[in-house]
Parts: structure tokens; sequence; C-alpha cells
């Protein structure tokens, strides 16, 4: 019976020890949160999402690209992409076309409109990330760079 009680009295310790606001998933959010509300305050184009911008970056540096190509290299699920492209669609800012040797497969590429919207939007870009790291000295923002390249880098490893 002492077994039963020990394994109750850790797991009592580990709650009462437990606080939210220290978790890396908790922080990381509030990042992240942080960082949206000043592209939305910062980026000129209203209707243009962080999500859109990053898809069209990545547009850009790959030249016409797959739908699965633009989810493996923002990271953004499938669905979700489908939706920004369409949007981006919408506002001529990409085109979308069968590729000629695998009809099956949809190339995504940007319009002179969105090249130079992106061209446009890179230095907000850079604004948004000084106001990001705002407060942050030279070296706190290449360990926190590296750091969460690290944390990316080992996506998967935990299945």
């Amino acid at each position: 019976m002492a077994d039963k009680n020990d394994s109750q009295s850790s797991a009592d310790t580990l709650v009462a020890r437990y606080d939210f606001s220290e978790q890396v998933g908790h922080l990381l959010r509030r990042a992240y949160q942080r960082h949206i509300a000043l592209f939305q305050q910062t980026i000129p184009d209203t209707q243009l999402t962080a999500a859109q911008f990053v898809v069209l970056c990545a547009v850009k540096d790959s030249g016409a690209c797959s739908l699965s190509e633009i989810v493996k290299r923002t990271a953004i699920d499938q669905a979700t992409v489908r939706g920004v492209i369409d949007r981006l669609k919408a506002r001529k800012l990409i085109a979308v076309r069968h590729d000629d040797v695998d009809r099956r497969k949809v190339l995504v590429s940007l319009t002179t409109v969105g090249m130079d919207l992106v061209g446009t939007m890179v230095p907000f870009a850079f604004e948004i990330t000084e106001k990001t790291f705002n407060g942050f000295n030279p070296a706190e923002r290449l360990a926190l760079v590296y750091l969460l390249n690290k944390m990316c880098e080992t996506d998967g490893d935990d299945d």
C-alpha cells in the first residue's frame, strides 16, 4: 500500500510545482502571439496575413512549386495552405496551373503583382523582426534563433 501512497504523493508534488506560465509551449505561444500582433500593426497591406506572406516568400524563393513543396517549406498544414493559396489567387498575387508533365500536379508561381508585393513588404518584415527582438542583445538574438532552429530540426524525432 505504501507504493500507491508514494506515487500519489509524487504526483501531488508535481502538480503543486507545475506553473503553466513557465512551460515552453505557453511561452512559445505568447511569443508567437506577440510577433503576429507586431506583424498586423506594422505591415501596410491590411489584407495580408503572416501565413500568406510566408507562402508568398516560399514561392518567390522556389519559383513555380507544388502545394506539397509549399507545405514542406512553410511548415503550414495542407488544408491551411490550400486556403491561403485560394485567397492569394483571388488577389491575383499568385498563378496556379497544372504541371505540363504530370497534369495531376498543381504548380504555384508569383504573378508580377505578387512579386512586387513581396518586394514592398520585405523591409516591413525586417522591421517586424527587429520589433520582435526588441530588448535582445546580439548574443541573445543569435542564441534564440539557434535554439528555435534546433527545436525545429528535431520535428518528428518524438514519434
